[in-house]
């Protein structure tokens, strides 16, 4: 989507509102898509004496795999955007100005932009998620591990004599 800001760009104090959804289902994470859902922006552009400043929200629900126990879940995520938007850069550097195309903001940009570099890099279905165990592979969160308990090498002859006094 395409915001038209020439009716505030020299008007101190105006404001342009957006609402609008956008589809990043192509988006690849990591070998997944997430991303299934639209992405629903909202915000505004305002002129504070001279500056233009973005802020506003996207957000949609992702479609996850647990990085501990494999399990598929669903989560809100919600990305606050707060940036500047300018005509021209004076400092090439910075990353958090985005560029008017005329008088035109490319919306689609920003909100992926900021969608794609808040998305995390590791996803729990809960904090408290035990994940698998990597010997016998049990879910450690609905059962206990399934592996005999290692035997220090040390004290392997007196594992054998326990052994033979159960037989």
């Amino acid at each position: 989507m395409r915001l038209d800001l020439c009716e505030i760009i020299h008007v101190p104090d105006a404001r342009k509102d957006f609402a609008f959804e956008l589809d990043l289902s192509d988006l690849d994470f990591y070998g997944s898509k997430p991303i299934t859902r639209p992405v629903l922006a909202e915000g505004s552009v305002t002129n504070h004496a001279g500056a233009l400043v973005l802020k506003g929200t996207a957000r949609s629900v992702l479609d996850l795999t647990c990085d501990r126990c494999g399990k598929a879940f669903s989560r809100e995520k919600v990305v606050h955007m707060d940036c500047l938007v300018a005509q021209e850069l004076e400092d090439e550097e910075n990353d958090e100005i985005f560029l008017l195309d005329g008088t035109e903001l490319d919306l689609d940009e920003v909100v992926t932009t900021a969608f794609v570099l808040a998305m995390d890099t590791k996803n729990l279905c809960s904090d408290d998620c035990k994940g698998l165990c990597g010997g016998c592979g049990a879910n450690l969160n609905f059962e206990p591990c399934r592996c005999k308990p290692e035997v220090d090498p040390r004290l392997a002859a007196l594992a054998q004599l326990l052994d033979s006094e159960t037989e």
